[in-house]
């Protein structure tokens, strides 16, 4: 059975920054997709009912590198590249805060993963979270959510 809802870290995973030193995009035109993305992608949304998501942490926004309605434009535009189609409204769940502050929305904390599975009515069982990071892996154990190495996934 095809999982209803797969999410997607964005940086490493969905996307890399076309700008030397940095590690996210800060504005249009400075991120590509990462190979074998859109090929991995495709045959999951060719079936209407699977739902797509990026669980991503933007703490360049808590630092003023971009703005909050930027990085969810980037994010947006990063998951419509990858999957073909028009991510709904809700799709995309970021942690702005800088690093110094705590909170419970930066992965490996689950909140990003809780907070699209309540968005979309899905349940952890119905779910599945592809990241590159060992922090995306404990965030999607802590959502009770079952996980996928982006090198593994995207046959890298």
């Amino acid at each position: 059975m095809t999982p209803r809802l797969w999410i997607f870290d964005a940086d490493g995973t969905l996307r890399r920054t076309t700008v030397p030193g940095r590690v996210c995009p800060r504005s249009p035109g400075e991120w590509a997709l990462l190979p074998g993305v859109r090929a991995a992608i495709a045959p999951l949304a060719a079936d209407p009912a699977v739902l797509f998501a990026i669980a991503s942490n933007q703490d360049q926004v808590g630092y003023g590198h971009l703005s909050a309605a930027m990085a969810e434009r980037l994010l947006r535009d990063a998951l419509r590249a990858a999957t073909g189609r028009e991510p709904p409204l809700g799709a995309i769940a970021f942690c702005p805060h800088p690093l110094e502050i705590p909170c419970a929305c930066r992965k490996p904390n689950p909140g990003l993963l809780e907070s699209l599975l309540g968005r979309f009515g899905v349940p952890p069982s119905a779910a599945v979270f592809v990241g590159d990071q060992p922090s995306d892996r404990a965030a999607a154990m802590g959502a009770g959510i079952a996980f996928r190495w982006a090198a593994e996934f995207f046959g890298w």
